[in-house]
């Protein structure tokens, strides 16, 4: 916030003496019957000095520079209450500008903050220098009788142009530094443009003709050019030389008669003044131009930066996809150089997604809020990237329309891990609802289709048939040849069953030998008769198992219903028949019907 000082100690010295010759030169320079100069210096230096130090410390170089005005005021002439009432008098103007300004704008270093600060700085200025200007008039009114209006007047003018010219003056030195005011490619051209600065207004000042107007083309150059460094040590130039020339009886404004030393005072200030007016808000504009300039390059280059690096493909669209710009990371993701990519339209998209990338693109723009798309894009090596766009929309460079910024991530492992997953997913449900041994169907995915089965034939739906079966001696088997047989001859009894049976039949193992088929289309009962007689038949073929031949059997009970029944009805007559063929002799099939009003016995021998 304030520039560090390598001498400290040497800091309150260097204002007394910059301070007191200011002074002392100011009031040499002073003419007419007040002895007021054409430009109050000390009061812009000591302002420019408090600004750019701690608000704590200002008292000690109030008390410096107050000490310094007062012995350069006696040294000049002026009696001690003289000296200490002007003194005094410029104190008051100095804090209130500088109070004003600290308060309002801590961080004068800040270039954001330069254009507000002009604003307050000036009318600071304007109000301190009044304040002090009617003291100041006052005291001599009450002293030496001078003219109140005249004086004030006169002290106003000298002390606004000089705060304004010097109070900006030293600022810019305290946080810049004389040599770093000037970028140093462009000392050379600044030390020529203020020379010429001085030439002309030499010229002009030493010569007895109107050519002021001479002196602005060379300090609107140093403003346009140099900026606050180029107005400020231009503008000092002018008053010191122009001040000079003018307390010495040089320079075009004494061509104008009886105006009087005060009256070229007054036309000198109201000179300097309209330089300052000319050239400092140029200075100002440009300053904040290259502040706004820089901001714009860094913002640029950060984001350039954040594009170029990322590891997202970003890429600028026009409303029909065209591509203007491809980020570097094109070539990590996607194998192409960015060159490569731009121009073209949709023909690296996967074709069952461009309708998708389009229509997200033409909601970006018609709805004006982002969007984001998955989509496909082709590798340069031939195989597809699945990326995540998220698009926002932007104005084109011509204002004409709208343009779309789409950063887009390689996606492919997480949609291969979520296609997994989605994968195991499924292999869960369906062991869930599948026997392990068999393939067949498990009891819950019975429970499932034989609830939606009896539900259908509540509302007049096909007939139904549940048919028990269960391998006969399956115990024997197991015991005499082992599990590892036995679970081969259910596998083999549950391949029979799918041969025997239709695709809209579900046949599902309950466990053990148990299984069951569930036939929802049996408009006659001779249907899942057939299938009955078909199964026993098919398993009269041997089972061949390690070159042993295994005769197999199997007993079957079906349940028959054409009207509503309950799911425990069906069943249970199905465990009823398949008792009655075990009690037959097993190798065969019985068939029992749920149809009220009586449960009806239809015995049918198998083969």
């Amino acid at each position: 916030m304030y520039p560090s000082l390598r001498r400290p100690w040497l800091d309150a010295p260097l204002l007394a003496v910059l301070g007191g010759v200011a002074a002392w030169v100011t009031l040499r320079l002073a003419t007419g019957n007040d002895a007021l100069s054409a430009v109050w210096i000390g009061n812009g230096l000591l302002t420019g000095w408090l600004l750019s130090r701690p608000t704590q410390l200002w008292a000690r170089y109030l008390g410096v520079g107050f000490g310094a005005e007062l012995l350069a005021r006696v040294v000049s002439g002026d009696a001690g209450l003289h000296a200490v009432a002007l003194g005094a008098c410029d104190l008051v103007e100095v804090v209130i500008v500088a109070g004003t300004i600290r308060r309002l704008v801590p961080d004068i270093g800040a270039r954001e903050r330069w254009m507000p600060l002009a604003g307050i700085a000036t009318a600071s200025t304007l109000v301190a220098c009044a304040v002090s200007g009617v003291l100041a008039a006052a005291f001599a009114w009450w002293v030496h009788g001078s003219d109140v209006v005249g004086y004030l007047l006169a002290w106003y003018s000298s002390h606004v142009v000089g705060m304004v010219i010097f109070a900006t003056s030293t600022v810019v030195v305290q946080h810049s530094g004389i040599r770093f005011l000037v970028a140093r490619r462009h000392r050379r051209a600044f030390a020529l443009n203020m020379l010429l600065v001085a030439l002309l207004t030499a010229v002009v000042f030493a010569l007895p003709y109107p050519l002021l107007f001479l002196t602005f083309p060379p300090l609107l150059l140093g403003a346009f050019r140099h900026r606050l460094a180029g107005v400020t040590v231009g503008i000092c130039l002018v008053t010191v030389i122009a001040s000079a020339a003018t307390a010495m009886g040089y320079g075009p404004l004494g061509l104008v008669d009886g105006l009087g030393s005060t009256g070229r005072i007054a036309l000198l200030q109201l000179y300097i003044a309209a330089a300052c007016l000319i050239t400092m808000p140029l200075a100002l504009i440009m300053a904040e131009r290259r502040r706004l300039a820089e901001h714009v390059r860094v913002s640029e280059q950060r984001y350039r930066m954040l594009a170029d690096y990322s590891h997202d493909v970003v890429m600028r669209l026009r409303a029909d996809g065209e591509r203007l710009y491809v980020s570097p990371s094109a070539h990590d993701v996607l194998g192409w150089d960015p060159g490569q990519l731009l121009g073209a339209r949709w023909d690296l998209l996967h074709p069952d997604d461009r309708g998708a990338a389009l229509d997200a693109i033409g909601e970006v723009i018609s709805l004006n809020t982002p969007q984001t798309a998955v989509y496909r894009i082709r590798h340069r090596d031939g195989h597809y990237v699945w990326v995540e766009a998220v698009m926002r929309p932007i104005p084109s460079d011509d204002g004409r329309g709208m343009e779309v910024i789409s950063a887009g991530r390689d996606i492919s492992r997480r949609v291969a891990a979520e296609q997994a997953l989605a994968d195991s997913r499924d292999e869960l449900e369906r062991l869930a609802r599948v026997d392990v041994l068999t393939g067949l169907a498990n009891r819950r995915q019975l429970d499932e289709r034989f609830d939606l089965a009896l539900k259908r034939l509540q509302r007049h739906g096909p007939p139904i048939a549940l048919m028990f079966l269960d391998v006969d001696r399956f115990k024997h088997i197991n015991d005499t040849w082992g599990h590892a047989v036995g679970d081969t001859v259910l596998r083999t009894f549950a391949q029979r069953l799918r041969e025997c049976t239709r695709a809209s039949d579900l046949i599902a193992r309950l466990g053990g030998d148990e299984f069951v088929v569930l036939i929802e289309d049996a408009m006659l009962p001779g249907s899942a008769e057939a299938i009955a007689g078909k199964l026993i038949a098919t398993m009269g073929a041997p089972v061949l198992i390690e070159g042993a031949s295994l005769h197999v059997t199997t007993s079957i009970g079906i349940a028959y219903a054409s009207r509503p029944a309950e799911a425990t009805t069906l069943m249970t007559a199905a465990d009823a028949a398949l008792y009655d063929a075990k009690k037959a002799g097993r190798n065969t099939w019985r068939m029992r019907g749920v149809d009220p009003p009586a449960p009806g016995l239809s015995v049918v021998h198998g083969q």
